[in-house]
């Protein structure tokens, strides 16, 4: 989770102005900050701990930190009364989904879960298997899955194209907020990367939604790779007491 969370920090200050390189300096910009992918990870992890409801708990983090830059849709929905979901494919399924990749034994729950956690918002099709796909990733990554192995599990049980590559991808790719044009990119750029730092590097470097594609990214390559303890260190420092408090306590019990 701590790999998301960084991810989606380092990638902030490049969602609106979009960088196409993986040699951007520093890797930590001073302007960097968490965002609502960060914001509603969090939620999830709490939600997992303490077994409370996932509508409950993402529109508790909502009115806690109203400012994080939420989408238009959540927003209207998180400020409405309605629990109802609405039929979203957008990747705001996936870039929270991380916690529930380290939080459960099988792969059957794993993706159980992660159906259960998007649905409550992202109950298109899409929005599910944008959020199945990025958890199952975790998962296999957590436990020792290779990477073609990830890659194989992915494109059957999917059907994302991962026979692209990011030099492909980068020149002509542009701002999408889908599970579908967002997903199969991220765990491209996990796929491609050597560590942790490369990962996220190269997922900020392909430029749309970059804070988001680097949360998906870090998610999965954190539990393939491990984070530098610098770097959790900085995107740590970052967080609030709070939402330190609740990271502090899921890596304590699921990491």
């Amino acid at each position: 989770m701590i790999g998301a969370i960084a991810g989606d920090i380092i990638g902030s200050v490049y969602e609106g102005r979009n960088i196409k390189t993986p040699l951007f300096e520093p890797l930590f910009h001073p302007r960097c900050h968490p965002t609502d992918d960060t914001v509603l990870t969090v939620a999830l992890a709490d939600s997992i701990l303490l077994g409370a409801d996932y509508t409950d708990k993402l529109k508790e983090y909502f009115r806690l930190y109203p400012h994080a830059g939420y989408g238009g849709t959540f927003f209207r929905w998180a400020m409405s009364l309605s629990r109802a979901p609405y039929n979203s494919w957008g990747n705001g399924s996936a870039m929270r989904v991380s916690p529930v990749g380290h939080a459960y034994d099988t792969l059957e729950e794993v993706l159980l879960r992660a159906r259960h956690s998007a649905e409550v918002t992202h109950n298109h099709p899409e929005g599910i298997k944008g959020a199945q796909a990025t958890a199952a990733c975790v998962f296999l990554a957590r436990t020792g899955a290779s990477k073609d192995d990830n890659r194989a599990y992915v494109e059957r049980t999917f059907g994302y194209d991962l026979g692209r590559t990011l030099d492909e991808i980068r020149p002509g790719y542009t701002f999408d907020v889908s599970c579908q044009g967002t997903v199969p990119e991220a765990i491209l750029a996990f796929l491609e990367g050597t560590d942790y730092e490369d990962v996220v590097r190269k997922a900020v470097s392909l430029g749309g939604d970059s804070d988001t594609i680097a949360c998906i990214a870090g998610g999965i390559a954190g539990a393939f790779h491990g984070v530098p303890e610098a770097i959790q260190t900085q995107a740590l420092a970052r967080l609030d007491d709070r939402l330190r408090g609740v990271v502090a306590a899921f890596l304590a019990r699921h990491v």
